[in-house]
């Protein structure tokens, strides 16, 4: 099976390198395709935005229904599905689940895709393994990890910072924006290296890792 996955930012690039292989093991390829960000669904799910920009949400009824043309042509020789993976932000989620299925269910054919969404943000599944962020950052902040509920809404990266970052998210929204994303890049490559994806606690992770293993699996 071949995986292509989209992502809204190169720390969830940078993460996914690393815990990909630990989920599916070393028998499938994948090619992981980072975003300037999440933007929003358009309206009109035929009008194609201005590719350049490189907003997964945006992109995404033109990057579905390519790959559903794409796939089509190697029916039978060649497996593959997409993995969308996109933090839901204060975002409903069933709701905006009902929004990505309806740009799936315009494409036809219609490619192998699975929608796999971060509660709320993508630093909730390093959080979902409290002992690698120990491991990762020695001075880490016990209080503020022990204090963190799984997968809630409560600004999960300001929390990580809170953990892990000299003078917390306070100090950290105070630099340029870029800085912020460096950070989570930094926070991606010392942490997902170390996790244990078999014990993670975020349920948003183990929906990924699970989606991930069942296509993995279906292609034996």
């Amino acid at each position: 099976m071949h995986f292509d996955i989209l992502v809204e930012d190169q720390s969830g690039k940078k993460a996914l390198d690393f815990l990909i292989p630990k989920i599916i093991g070393n028998g499938h390829t994948f090619t992981i395709h980072p975003y300037k960000g999440i933007g929003r669904i358009p309206k009109n799910l035929n009008i194609n935005k201005d590719s350049a920009k490189r907003i997964l949400l945006e992109q995404l009824p033109k990057l579905l229904r390519g790959y559903g043309k794409a796939y089509s042509k190697y029916s039978g020789e060649y497996k593959a599905a997409v993995i969308v993976v996109c933090d839901l932000d204060d975002k409903c989620l069933r709701k905006f689940r009902q929004e990505l299925y309806s740009i799936l269910d315009a494409c036809k054919p219609k490619p192998e895709t699975r929608f796999c969404i971060a509660i709320e943000e993508g630093e909730a599944w390093l959080l979902g393994d409290l002992q690698a962020v120990r491991t990762a950052y020695s001075k880490a902040k016990s209080n503020v990890l022990s204090a963190y509920v799984q997968d809630s809404i409560c600004g999960t990266w300001e929390k990580l910072a809170d953990a892990v970052y000299p003078g917390g998210s306070n100090h950290l929204r105070q630099q340029h924006w870029t800085t912020i994303g460096i950070e989570k890049s930094n926070w991606a490559e010392a942490i997902a290296p170390k996790m244990d994806v078999e014990n993670n606690q975020s349920g948003s992770f183990c929906y990924f890792r699970d989606k991930l293993r069942e296509l993995a699996n279906s292609d034996n």
